[in-house]
């Protein structure tokens, strides 16, 4: 029997990871994606879309599939799965690793403002600036819609509701270039931008383009991992942790 690893993907660091175990001799690749994008890049292997039902749905899942390995590699702030990945492997005694992008750090011209949620962000804003620059995502957009600012929101897909009232909306995904977000904060008169700490190059050009601008970047801080999982930083570290829970597979 192969070993089967199963992949909670969704991010660039989960498709080159099962790329990279695919192409290993005697393993079977299932990557799990939440089909919160309408297209999604699909990974090699199989693939499977949707919700589990939970920590007990997951846990039977792991069972009925006969799982042997767990690798987390979700964005770092899709915190239920993260919890619900734990509690299921410990459940049915699978081997969990988490790898996570590094974060985030501000250099010399930066103009960091840390928030712990999207509802702490918010309330810095109207201290910050009038035009916003909003990079969080489509899911969490009730959090800001009750200020009266204008927000450039961006995002994959469409958002839904409630957003703010004033918002205009750019369909687009990474990787961007700092030339393009430099032009994106001229053009629209961005004096503030928002983000989570995703970390990774795809989305980092922001950042720059904002210390170039001189103007205040509000970054919510990520979720931490679930106590007791041992975290990777990259592929290389992730497969070298997979080896030490597993045993040696190539």
């Amino acid at each position: 029997m192969p070993l089967h690893v199963l992949v909670l993907g969704g991010t660039t660091e989960a498709r080159r990871l099962a790329e990279s175990l695919v192409a290993a001799d005697g393993i079977r690749v299932t990557s799990s994606l939440a089909g919160r994008v309408a297209r999604p890049r699909l990974p090699p292997g199989e693939v499977r879309v949707g919700g589990f039902g939970g920590t007990e749905g997951l846990a039977e899942w792991l069972r009925a599939h006969h799982v042997d390995a767990v690798i987390d590699a979700t964005h770092p702030f899709a915190g239920t799965i993260s919890f619900n990945a734990a509690s299921a492997a410990a459940a049915v005694h699978v081997p969990l690793l988490a790898l996570r992008r590094p974060g985030w750090v501000p250099v010399e011209g930066d103009r960091w403002h840390i928030a712990d949620s999207l509802a702490g962000a918010a309330g810095l804003l109207p201290e910050l600036g009038s035009r916003a620059f909003l990079t969080t995502g489509r899911m969490g957009l009730a959090a800001f819609a009750g200020l009266d600012l204008w927000f450039l929101m961006r995002s994959v897909d469409a958002p839904g509701t409630p957003c703010p009232a004033r918002m205009e909306v750019l369909l687009d995904r990474g990787p961007f270039t700092l030339e393009g977000e430099r032009e994106l904060i001229r053009l629209h008169r961005v004096d503030v931008l928002v983000t989570k700490d995703s970390g990774g190059d795809a989305t980092a050009p922001k950042l720059a383009a904002a210390r170039a601008a001189g103007i205040p970047v509000v970054v919510v801080r990520r979720p931490p991992v679930p106590p007791g999982v041992p975290v990777a930083g990259t592929l290389e570290e992730a497969l070298a942790l997979l080896r030490h829970l597993t045993g040696p597979w190539f």
